[in-house]
């Protein structure tokens, strides 16, 4: 990670590590009331094509937090709307702010905006990849195995998503392993999957019966079946996910101490059910929570970076 944030497969391992420890620490604080102000004065421009509930309140919050301020651009408040282009966005806002976030349907276009702007350019979200969600839930697993992913096994259950992707390529960075239950329709990016096989072998796999992929499970991983955008699919999805539920028999196969995880939101009785949301196996709302310490770490890091470099 130098200038921006905007996928996992562009961190080297230290710089992953980097990012959950300095989120350890900026945790720490905020639940001892000790102020961490590096970004006192400084500004964020959070741009969202796709509305969220963490994503918005989670950046905001945290820029506060870090003593800058968060200012909200929906797509109708952009001349992109209207024509303008990326690179004049980019070029027109790395004067007025230091740092953007954007949550966008086109990755291609994020890195695009990444490649004009002269200031960090942070992935809130794009059909392909979520970066600082996966990092946020990798940061909940090590905080909740004392600072270590040694011999972890994750398994990802349903739509091989933009979770999934981020998932894989966390497990390239960190080495452990992946195994994604998925119908053979729904599967991930063949090019990131691929790539993370060359890195991981075979800790890295799909495969079509949940119940087998779940055998040995430290971690469950659950998103919704049907993506924001994808309306004219959900019913074609339902079909083909609806084995693929994470519920009490499915958790009952998995080892006692299994951990139950959930992007948000939740839509209870499809992928999860209330019984495993609201059970004793579930760190749900632990890894919502902490997606506000990472993100801070992600922007602290990227604006030391900044200043380093002289640049802000």
């Amino acid at each position: 990670m130098t200038k921006d944030f905007l996928r996992i497969s562009h961190l080297t391992p230290d710089q992953g590590w980097e990012i959950i420890d300095r989120a350890k620490d900026i945790k720490t604080r905020h639940l001892n009331r000790i102020p961490y102000a590096t970004m006192k004065g400084k500004s964020l421009a959070m741009i969202f094509e796709k509305p969220s509930t963490r994503t918005r309140v989670s950046f905001e919050v945290g820029i506060y937090q870090l003593g800058g301020i968060g200012l909200y651009l929906s797509a109708n408040d952009l001349q992109i709307s209207r024509g303008e282009t990326v690179a004049d966005t980019a070029r027109t806002l790395s004067g007025y702010v230091d740092m953007i976030m954007i949550r966008a349907f086109s990755q291609a276009m994020v890195e695009e905006l990444a490649r004009h702007a002269s200031i960090p350019v942070i992935n809130g979200l794009t059909d392909l990849l979520h970066p600082c969600q996966v990092m946020s839930d990798v940061y909940t697993v090590a905080e909740g195995r004392g600072g270590s992913l040694k011999d972890l096994t994750v398994v990802y259950i349903g739509d091989g998503n933009n979770l999934a992707n981020s998932w894989i390529n966390a497990a390239a960075l960190f080495g452990f392993s992946l195994r994604l239950a998925c119908p053979r329709e729904l599967a991930p990016d063949k090019e990131i999957f691929e790539a993370g096989r060359k890195k991981l072998g075979e800790r890295l796999s799909i495969v079509h019966d949940p119940f087998a992929a779940v055998d040995g499970a430290e971690i469950i991983y659950t998103d919704t079946w049907v993506s924001m955008g994808q309306d004219a699919e959900r019913a074609r999805k339902l079909e083909l996910l609806k084995g693929y539920q994470v519920n009490d028999e499915l958790v009952s196969a998995a080892p006692a101490g299994v951990r139950v995880m959930h992007c948000l939101p939740a839509h209870r009785g499809e992928e999860i059910t209330d019984a495993v949301m609201d059970g004793k196996n579930s760190v749900v709302f632990l890894q919502a929570h902490n997606r506000l310490h990472v993100q801070k770490a992600i922007m602290d890091i990227l604006n030391e970076r900044m200043e380093q470099a002289g640049e802000r």
